[in-house]
């Protein structure tokens, strides 16, 4: 019998692809592990060119019905769960990487997810940090050391297939009902975090990139759920409140 899966939907995402062939078998890809959605954002090549046609074959319907989107943010806006390809060989301690393989297992932990993303950057320079830190993960495949780089089409399908073996046969929390925070709510949170901060003086425009990704950071690790992220917003709509009233005092 089979397990279970524990996501219900599984989402490709494509950071401005740029080759029609690599776009092509990724499409392919999606209908070989059976991937709800495939989005790209904002693509540097035809994605409905004859040469992605012949590489998708019956994945085609992917290319068909894809969303394209102008940004990240706009394309992981309705993910619960978004883990991010990187391709650097050493983490920092802002964009700390996990191998594929851990990456898994952290998904593992989760009960039930609606929707799962993967995303993957360009072919020439992966993505950037900023679009990294939209993720709540960021995962890489280990190669070999001397050469690391590995084709976008190749890395969607080692990770396609790692994800395809996720079950909740291996979730030790299935009575637990964990909704973790989304990298959206996450985004819109520390929007409005960054603004107060700013008026009161605790943030410079100069500094405040630096230190606000040290603060997403530390959202990320502790993997904080959507109720905690309520109540820091809450806060913060407090303290915006009692900052525009005691000025009208």
């Amino acid at each position: 019998m089979k397990s279970e899966k524990i996501f219900k939907n599984l989402v490709v995402i494509l950071v401005e692809p740029q080759g029609t062939i690599n776009v092509g078998s990724i499409a392919r890809l999606c209908a070989n592990f059976s991937v709800s959605e495939l989005r790209i954002v904002s693509p540097k090549c035809d994605v409905f060119s004859l040469d992605t046609k012949k590489m998708a074959l019956k994945g085609f319907k992917y290319i068909v019905n894809c969303e394209i989107y102008k940004t990240l943010f706009d394309a992981i806006n309705d993910c619960d769960i978004v883990l991010a390809s990187s391709g650097r060989r050493e983490s920092t301690a802002e964009l700390k990487q996990d191998s594929i393989c851990n990456a898994i297992k952290w998904i593992e932990g989760f009960q039930k997810i609606n929707k799962l993303a993967f995303v993957f950057g360009r072919e020439d320079r992966g993505l950037t940090n900023k679009e990294l830190l939209l993720s709540q993960k960021i995962f890489q495949i280990d190669t070999n050391n001397n050469y690391p780089s590995i084709n976008l089409s190749h890395a969607v399908s080692i990770v396609l297939y790692e994800a395809s073996k996720l079950s909740n046969s291996a979730n030790l929390n299935k009575n637990l009902k964990y909704e973790i925070a989304s990298p959206a709510q996450i985004e819109i949170c520390f929007s409005e975090i960054e603004k107060m901060l700013k008026r009161v003086g605790y943030l410079l425009n100069h500094t405040s990139n630096a230190k606000m990704t040290k603060f997403r950071t530390f959202i990320n690790r502790a993997k904080t759920s959507k109720h905690e992220l309520n109540v820091i917003r809450g806060i913060v709509h407090q303290i915006n409140w009692a900052l525009s009233n005691s000025k009208k005092n």
